[in-house]
């Protein structure tokens, strides 16, 4: 929570905020920006940084109430709080980085509109502290919305201002004015940078080309999370997607696709599609596996029974497909404590266990499961947190069938013990019946930073606590969890779940700072000055990947991990809340693994027809079994061998229709998997209205790129050695931010590795 400590109204329905956040004065630069949320319900709204105190710990921001959430932070008071503020965002301004001697011999004009005004001022301050010159042009629609006069006058050497109506000095808009000091008064500069609405940006950029004049441009687009994880902020530069969070949000004006941008821009101004859509709400309470004629029983009266049929897995209780596709209730209801007594007797208790060779956190699964068989379902839960810091979650949506439950003997005549499901009996118990995992632990005078809170970093926190560490996760959400939170939806991996694990692992005496962006906020070498003597780095890979084809920046296409963000971690599909999300009637999803089903699957709650496009076969689809077979079960179609080559789009910028490709199979790739060929002549047109991307995502380049001799690879990803050390000796990595996009346990397995190199490493450090 950040105290908002004074506010001013500078205009009608623009407000200025100073806002109590130290790491963030601390931190940020000219150009940079924050993200703002006002409360649970409201949206992640960007605002461009528009002065910092350092001293004061504070930071100030200029708001216009247009929107809900822009609405309720305007009618925040001194002395009330924000819930989140995060921040600074994006890169700084070009000249912060340029030397001094070449900036003194260029004249920089600044050109202010609306509360683009704001931004711009610590811009000028820059120069003015240190001896450089710049004239700004201030424009506003009449002399009532000319704000930070007084101010801007303080920074440069001439402020001219300009008024649509001619009510205050020049009459005209702002690129009227630039004529006028080129024209009339012999006026030239070396460099332009325009901050306002993109609109007044586009014709400054058209004006300043006639000059010559190069131009920098501020872009401010729609943004979901703002550390370059969804997408949403993409726009084209020089025919490239950029994405403005972490590419800008500074670009080279006269190389912004405009059209694109403003059209971009206005997607979510009528949002009628949400309205419609806000009756499918999630119902949630909790979740109870108990069966209701064992409530207010205890434990020990579950009736200690084994299967009739050894080789036949216990049928497990799930929503009917027809209702569960209109709800964001979890999917499967899982074992009652008979059912999973039942379940458990299956297991032989193997000598040499096949299903922990396949689990990447080595759990004593026969050890965990023999304690449900005997109805002993604490202990069972003990066992399991001696292991995992995350049961719960890797109950639900671990791919068991590819890993422990593949090393099950009994599969050579039947069906493998469903150790998932017995996972999650044991959590969920554990969770609703209070039981205290871990006991009190003595702690080591050692500081161990950790950046990320998703499964990697939660797995290494929680094993490096348990040895006695002092423990520190830094976030970049206001909510911990990582893809947990944002990729996977409520009806797979509900969030309470989630919130009780990571509960569990800050009572282990685990830190967290949510908010904080490494590489912006604080950087890996700030963080070992403050007396880190060790960081490991599980940032994972939130980077989306598009296809290159033609269409991607048209209204209605998105990412999935925006997508998902917008609907898992925003709640865009409940009335209550600000953010906002748009679906077609038909809505394709292109992709086919676990990411695409979660796609596809809230697509079909929203109330579309859905329809998964994959360039190979069903054989090859990278998702679980059991994902693809609900998504079947809902309703979802499916199109093998298909591939998109363009995106159409309607008289509005909205998409209309896909452009496909019919594919046959050719030889192997590197993968393993026979690669597509598309077939001569098998084009044809599809109608959508909604494209959804879930093509696989990359490392976030953001810490790789603010961290000195912090080797990566050509994809992107953290090179480390086989203890998960990288090129930096106390810097350590694993999961995604390694691997690019892969599965909640191999990230937990990585977090359990490092954790276990991390402290080798400490306490070698201790003997020297």
């Amino acid at each position: 929570m950040n105290k908002i400590v004074e506010k001013k109204e500078l205009a009608p329905n623009i407000f200025s905020l100073d806002i109590y956040a130290p790491r963030v004065a601390a931190s940020a630069l000219p150009g940079q920006f924050v993200i703002v949320i006002a409360d649970e319900y409201s949206e992640r709204i960007p605002l461009t940084i528009s002065d910092y105190d350092l001293e004061k710990g504070t930071v100030q921001i200029v708001v216009q109430a247009s929107g809900q959430s822009t609405k309720k932070i305007c009618k925040l008071n001194k002395g009330d709080y924000l819930k989140d503020f995060v921040g600074p965002l994006g890169r700084p301004s070009e000249f912060c980085n340029m030397d001094l001697d070449t900036l003194k011999n260029k004249k920089y004009l600044f050109v202010a509109g609306g509360v683009g005004t704001a931004p711009v001022y610590p811009q000028a301050r820059f120069f003015k502290e240190h001896g450089l010159h710049c004239d700004i042009i201030l424009g506003a629609k009449n002399k009532e919305f000319v704000i930070l006069e007084e101010k801007l006058k303080s920074v440069c050497d001439n402020l001219y201002i300009c008024t649509d109506d001619g009510s205050y000095e020049f009459k005209g808009m702002v690129t009227a004015r630039l004529d006028d000091l080129y024209e009339n008064q012999g006026k030239k500069y070396d460099q332009c940078v325009c901050i306002g609405p993109m609109i007044m940006m586009k014709f400054v950029c058209l004006t300043t080309k006639k000059y010559n004049l190069p131009t920098i441009v501020s872009l401010n687009p729609i943004m979901v999370d703002g550390t370059g994880m969804c997408g949403a902020c993409r726009c084209l530069v020089d025919g490239k997607t950029k994405f403005a969070c972490v590419d800008g949000p500074e670009f080279d004006g006269h190389l912004v696709d405009w059209d694109s941008a403003m059209s971009r821009s206005k997607q979510y101004i009528d949002n009628f599609k949400t309205k419609e859509l806000s009756e499918h709400k999630n119902n949630l309470d909790g979740l109870n596996v108990t069966d209701a004629n064992l409530e207010n029983k205890k434990i020990n009266d579950v009736k200690i029974e084994k299967a009739k049929d050894r080789w036949k897995r216990t049928p497990i209780a799930e929503q009917d497909p027809n209702v569960r596709n209109k709800n964001f209730d979890e999917v499967c209801l899982g074992y009652t404590p008979q059912e999973a007594v039942v379940e458990a007797s299956r297991c032989l208790n193997c000598k040499v266990p096949g299903c922990v060779k396949g689990c990447p956190v080595s759990i004593d699964i026969p050890g965990f499961i023999k304690e449900i068989a005997n109805a002993n379902f604490e202990q069972s839960a003990k066992v399991l947190s001696m292991y995992t810091a995350l049961p719960a979650v890797c109950g639900r949506v671990c791919p068991q069938e590819s890993q422990c439950e593949k090393g099950c003997v009994l599969v050579k005549k039947g069906d493998a013990v469903s150790i998932g499901k017995l996972e999650r009996f044991a959590a969920d118990y554990a969770r609703e019946n209070n039981v205290k995992l871990n006991q009190s632990l003595k702690k080591l005078d050692k500081k161990v930073a950790i950046i990320g809170a998703g499964p990697a970093g939660l797995t290494c926190a929680g094993e490096l606590a348990k040895m006695g560490y002092q423990v520190t996760i830094f976030e970049a959400l206001q909510k911990s969890g990582g893809v947990l939170v944002y990729g996977i939806p409520e009806f797979r991996l509900p969030k309470k779940i989630v919130e009780a694990e990571v509960e569990n692992i800050k009572n282990l005496g685990v830190k967290i700072e949510n908010d904080v962006i490494v590489g912006r906020t604080v950087t890996i070498d700030s963080l070992i000055d403050e007396g880190f003597e060790a960081i490991f780095i599980g940032s994972g890979a939130g980077l989306p990947r598009f296809m290159g084809i033609p269409g991607e920046n048209l209204n209605g296409v998105y990412s999935a991990n925006e997508f998902l963000t917008r609907n898992n971690l925003m709640k865009s599909f409940d009335k209550e809340y600000d953010t906002p999300v748009n679906v077609g009637e038909k809505i394709a999803v292109i992709g086919g693994g676990n990411v695409a089903m979660d796609a596809a699957r809230v697509a079909k709650r929203l109330g579309g027809d859905v329809s998964i496009l994959y360039r190979r076969t069903e054989k090859e689809l990278p998702a679980r079994i059991e994902e693809v077979g609900h998504a079947k079960e809902e309703g979802i179609d499916f199109q093998m061998l298909t591939a998109p080559t363009e995106i159409i789009a309607d008289e509005k910028g909205w998409v209309k229709s896909l452009k496909c490709v019919r594919n046959e199979l050719g030889e192997p790739d590197a993968s393993g998997r026979r690669s597509p060929v598309p077939i001569e002549g098998s084009e044809f047109l599809a109608d959508f209205q909604t494209v959804i991307m879930a093509l696989g995502t990359s490392p976030n380049p953001l810490i790789a790129h603010t961290t000195k001799n912090l080797e990566i690879n050509k994809k992107g990803g953290i090179v480390i050695n086989e203890e998960a050390v990288t090129s930096r000796e106390n810097i350590f990595a694993g999961g995604d931010a390694v691997t690019g996009s892969a599965t909640v346990i191999l990230a937990m397995g990585a977090g359990k590795k490092a954790a276990k190199s991390i402290d080798e490493y400490l306490r070698n450090q201790t003997v020297k």
